[in-house]
């Protein structure tokens, strides 16, 4: 059992969701793993008024997907926990994290993405403007810059003028009530490859697996009404060496992007390959990614150590 400096038992607070108040499933063997190594653990909902947090000496963000309705709300909660407690991963990161113009920066350092046009709000976009951003041939994706689970996300051939009205209205809607737009042209080699979502704890690659294609038509108001996320097909998945160099590197500027004195506790690199099969970086998760423990023998264990480390050493 863990103490605090004043004495007193030393408890984690794991992070999650009013939807998930026992965690994810995929989280629950981490807190079995958690208390085999005497670090005790509550679960708590992130936004219930009545929690104070300045009782954790650690915070671990897990199940927290519902934050995308109030992202704001989310990064001030990160704020406050970290006034009182350690938070993993940092508040800064968060800020910078949940808001997927931070593709935009890693772009900028070199990184290979997924080729995106940014619609920004404030510039008022009118729906012709919006129609001369889209690619001319192929599918593209219409999304916010703030979202998880393929959210508020749709798919649109470019050459059915139907559906460039539909991808249309979905921007304008999005870019309405405040929301920054990405466009990107679909590539289609995921629909047989899939993405490889590489998970790193303590800035060492621990596993992958590969997670099979979401998106499958245009977006429609409703669709996920009262769904966190869209269910992901994940298999174990061995990671290509081009994967696991440009996953390296990406992981490896962090400090610099981020201003950090170390590794991150968790990250997760996901890629897709592009026309030619290269791997690009379509999102990196450091705020409340699904690890999939139970995909690699041995993932939970590692986790759970790399936390213990963090919680004993204060």
């Amino acid at each position: 059992m863990t103490t605090s400096p004043d004495g007193q038992h030393a408890r984690l607070a794991l992070a999650t969701c009013a939807e998930l108040p026992e965690l994810d499933p995929d989280d629950v063997p981490l807190r079995t793993a958690l208390e085999a190594r005497g670090i005790a653990t509550d679960v708590v909902v992130w936004d219930d008024p009545t929690v104070d947090w300045g009782t954790y000496q650690h915070v671990l963000i897990r199940s927290t997907w519902d934050y995308t309705q109030r992202p704001l709300r989310f990064t001030q909660w990160t704020k406050q926990v970290e006034a009182s407690s350690v938070l993993l991963n940092p508040a800064g990161v968060v800020a910078w994290n949940v808001d997927k113009t931070y593709l935009r920066d890693l772009e900028a350092r070199g990184i290979a993405t997924v080729p995106t046009i940014w619609l920004d709000p404030a510039r008022n976009f009118d729906s012709r403007a919006i129609h001369t951003r889209f690619p001319a041939f192929g599918d593209f994706v219409v999304k916010p810059t703030v979202s998880a689970g393929s959210r508020d996300t749709g798919r649109y051939r470019a050459d059915e003028t139907p559906q460039r009205s539909q991808a249309i209205m979905h921007a304008k809607n999005l870019l309405g009530v405040g929301r920054w737009v990405m466009i990107q042209r679909y590539l289609t080699q995921v629909d047989s490859a899939g993405e490889t979502a590489l998970v790193f704890v303590e800035g060492e690659f621990s596993h992958a697996v590969r997670k099979g294609p979401l998106l499958q038509g245009p977006y429609r108001e409703g669709d996920q009404e009262g769904l966190l996320y869209r269910e992901e097909v994940m298999t174990p998945r061995d990671a290509s060496e081009a994967e696991l160099e440009l996953a390296r590197r990406i992981i490896g500027l962090l400090p610099e992007v981020l201003g950090l004195d170390g590794p991150l506790l968790y990250a997760r690199v996901d890629l897709i390959p592009d026309d030619e099969g290269n791997p690009v970086l379509l999102e990196l998760e450091l705020t409340e990614p699904s690890l999939f423990f139970e995909h690699a023998p041995g993932a939970v264990d590692r986790f759970a150590d790399a936390v213990a480390a963090r919680v004993t050493a204060g």
